[in-house]
């Protein structure tokens, strides 16, 4: 693979980044702890190689030590890429807290400055909606940052069509950021209209459903005890065994076109919109090269339909989260 992965602009932010980036999540949170600090440096940077110049963290992830760990994988190569980063699931010393107060958001983000090692984030994102701050008032804040240099562009994650509405009115997004993949398709109701009319990019995480949607897990897979996916209903026994059959179906389809399951389902991804930068996640360089050669696989509008068929066909078992998470997305 060469250096020249393919580049897209999230929306008409002006902010452009590789056509899929990394999510850095995995490397040291909800996962297996088999991944060494100085094994998840070399994959960040051997992404970089790649030409992915888009990484995405968060405050959450350890709390604090994900944002570490990317802020020195790409040191040496600042200049040359994009780091998003994500407030309002903790609080200034890292205790879970669903709050995006004017105060805790400033607070956080010089934290997050420091950590990254930057002067300005690329891209700061609201984590969760907090129902307790207007977003005005996030957005009226996250504004300021912008306009004092520490912050070039906002974001939201998991928040709903109104919501991004009433931020945008306030402080243009840049992006949004939420779960979107063939088996949560739920963004295309309302979320994805409101991004095509506002000029907004899309940015789908957990792109490959966890893992499950690459082939690579089944009925009989054992998880880590430090995997957060051992909690999530659509990962029990019962239901790896009956969602197997989205993957079999599109393992077929990626034959005839000489691609993965993972890559298939990521050239879906983008063939949605030229505004979508999905950041799939990994542990491993081969992975990770398999990922980025989905940016190369071309799907006619004939294949796009028959993987629409086929995924319309099987019914997915089981939630995305436990209902208590559940509750804190599309606000």
């Amino acid at each position: 693979m060469d250096h020249a992965l393919k580049k897209r602009t999230l929306g008409t932010s002006g902010l452009e980044v590789s056509a899929l980036g990394l999510g850095c999540m995995g490397l040291s949170y909800h996962r297996s702890a088999t991944v060494t600090r100085d094994e998840a440096i070399t994959l960040i940077r051997d992404a970089v190689d790649l030409g992915v110049t888009f990484f995405d963290t968060a405050q959450v992830y350890g709390p604090f030590t994900n944002e570490q760990l990317v802020g020195d994988a790409l040191a040496p190569v600042r200049d040359r890429v994009v780091v998003a980063t994500k407030f309002g699931e903790v609080d200034a010393d890292g205790r879970p807290a669903l709050s995006s107060r004017p105060e805790l958001i400033r607070q956080t983000t010089d934290a997050s400055l420091a950590r990254l090692g930057v002067d300005a984030i690329d891209l700061l994102y609201q984590h969760r909606v907090d129902p307790d701050t207007p977003i005005e008032d996030v957005a009226g804040t996250v504004g300021e940052l912008i306009a004092e240099g520490k912050v070039r562009h906002f974001g939201l994650s998991e928040a709903g069509a109104s919501t991004i509405r009433r931020a945008h009115a306030v402080q243009a997004v840049a992006a949004v950021q939420s779960e979107y993949s063939l088996w949560w398709r739920q963004p295309e109701s309302e979320v994805l209209p409101a991004c095509a009319e506002l000029g907004i990019g899309f940015v789908p995480y957990s792109p490959l459903g966890r893992g499950f949607l690459t082939g690579g897990i089944d009925e009989r897979t054992t998880f880590d005890s430090a995997d957060n996916r051992n909690q999530l209903p659509r990962f029990t026994v019962e239901a790896r065994r009956a969602n197997q059959a989205l993957v079999d179906r599109l393992r077929t389809i990626g034959e005839h076109n000489g691609a993965t399951p993972a890559q298939l389902v990521l050239a879906w991804l983008l063939a949605q919109a030229p505004w979508i930068v999905p950041i799939p996640g990994t542990t491993k360089a081969r992975r990770l090269q398999e990922n980025l050669r989905a940016a190369d696989v071309e799907l006619t509008t004939g294949h796009l339909a028959e993987i629409d068929r086929v995924a319309s066909e099987v019914s997915i078992m089981g939630d995305r989260y436990p209902a208590e998470l559940e509750q804190k997305t599309n606000r």
